[in-house]
């Protein structure tokens, strides 16, 4: 498949780097992208291969909100062809065209689910809505279903919820195996692989039984050597082997509501998933992997504008720098417990201040506009000697996104966006690796 790159301009100036094929249509992989936000995905699949990877569907709705900041930005960057800006647990599945890569980076809630009921068809009593709705389309789609699913989501889901550790992931790699499909999963830190930010998220890619990956895993002996060299995560992300959990496999026994009551009940303290594994017919390996990177690395420096370019409003006074200071500092203060009137002390440590510029970022926060004061928000000291916060397009390319993105929408909006979003490399390498396992498909 001959490939190129070209860089491609926004109406509004804003560019990106996109990578196009050759490729015909018998190796288009359709995508259909949920929970869209400002379109990660599409940004680093389209990266991977703008000819293959191609978009057909795209749903993005933030509730409890009059403008749709996320949507409107994503319709001015693609188009608003095959772009719903609904409630996606009121948008009927026959509307969302038959697809072969479902994505999304779907919001952590409580996944349990109340009962079964044997009389009629599906799961009710779900708290985790949106996770219910992906389910709801794979099941509706029957026949033809996604073959491939790559979703992102915050580590804490494996560990999730405090009492039943594990128990929300356990519910979903079930529910998918019940599906059709296999699932191997880890957790990723984008500046382990050289990308600009420290976030950490657990990525999971699935397959079904209908494609060549499932088949090879099926008859795969060493479960483990597909979590750290064989599988989709493994030659996108390399790691190599810390610890594994066990030699054998888990299974995940029971209907779903039974794994709601009963999984790791007795044994919460435990952490059941490790930050790797795979999944096939309810069938669990579990591993602790390490990244296995040595290739260039971009830091903060690399990134920011010259100050010369930089509003004033984002340079920090000399009057409010000590409230930064502060907040940034160690500290131990005296609250009282809503719950029942008793004061306690609570303690913080220090974070860096200024942030360095010899690292990547820290974690973008949805509250990472305004210029108030805050213990979380990114500060950095230029060669200048002055202090300041970073600009919408610096926090664009710690996600790794085309500058001015997200340009048109006030600066606090544009940080919650990026607050909200992926880091794009991620799904730029995944994608490479997908590329592959079809390229072989089709030689076959």
């Amino acid at each position: 498949m001959k490939v190129r790159e070209r860089l491609e301009p926004f109406a509004d100036g804003a560019t990106h780097w996109m990578r196009t094929s050759s490729a015909n249509d018998s190796t288009v992989i359709r995508v259909a992208e949920l929970f869209a936000g400002v379109g990660g995905f599409r940004l680093g699949l389209e990266r991977a291969d703008s000819a293959t990877f191609r978009t057909i569907f795209s749903s993005q709705w933030e509730p409890g909100v009059k403008r749709q900041y996320a949507s409107e930005i994503y319709c001015r960057r693609f188009g608003s062809e095959g772009h719903s800006n609904a409630n996606i647990t009121t948008y009927p599945t026959d509307a969302i065209p038959d697809h072969d890569l479902l994505v999304g980076g779907f919001p952590c809630q409580d996944y349990s689910v109340a009962k079964t009921l044997s009389q009629s068809a599906g799961i009710v009593g779900q708290k985790g809505v949106l996770w219910w709705d992906i389910h709801r389309i794979l099941s509706e789609k029957g026949p033809h279903k996604a073959k491939y699913l790559f979703l992102e989501n915050v580590d804490r889901l494996l560990k999730s919820p405090a009492k039943q550790r594990g128990r929300d992931f356990a519910i979903m790699l079930a529910s998918l195996s019940d599906l059709g499909y296999a699932v191997e999963w880890r957790v990723i830190n984008a500046a382990d692989y050289g990308m600009p930010q420290r976030r950490r998220r657990v990525f999971f890619f699935a397959y079904h039984t209908s494609t060549d990956l499932y088949k090879r895993l099926s008859s795969t002996e060493s479960k483990h050597e597909w979590i750290v060299s064989q599988g989709v995560l493994a030659d996108s992300l390399p790691c190599v082997l810390k610890s594994s959990r066990a030699l054998f496999p888990e299974h995940l026994d029971g209907d779903l509501a039974f794994l709601t009551n009963e999984f790791n009940r007795d044994n919460y303290n435990a952490q059941p998933f490790a930050n790797a594994g795979v999944m096939i017919e309810r069938e669990y390996f579990s591993a602790d992997v390490m990244p296995c990177y040595r290739g260039p690395v971009t830091v903060l420096r690399d990134i920011i504008e010259p100050d010369e370019l930089v509003p004033d409003e984002f340079f920090i006074d000399e009057v409010q720098l000590p409230q930064w200071e502060y907040l940034k500092g160690t500290k131990t203060i005296e609250r009282v417990s809503k719950a029942n009137g008793h004061s306690y002390m609570y303690s913080e440590g220090s974070m860096a201040f200024p942030d360095s510029l010899d690292k990547p970022g820290r974690t973008i926060i949805t509250g990472e506009g305004g210029s108030t004061p805050s213990r979380f928000k990114h500060v950095i000291q230029t060669d200048s000697g002055r202090f300041r916060r970073l600009t919408p397009i610096e926090l664009e390319r710690m996600n790794m996104f085309p500058d001015n993105h997200t340009a048109g929408i006030p600066d606090i909006k544009r940080a919650f966006l990026m607050g909200n979003a992926l880091v794009v490399g991620i799904v730029t390498r995944v994608g490479l690796s997908l590329l592959k396992e079809v390229s072989k498909s089709y030689a076959q």
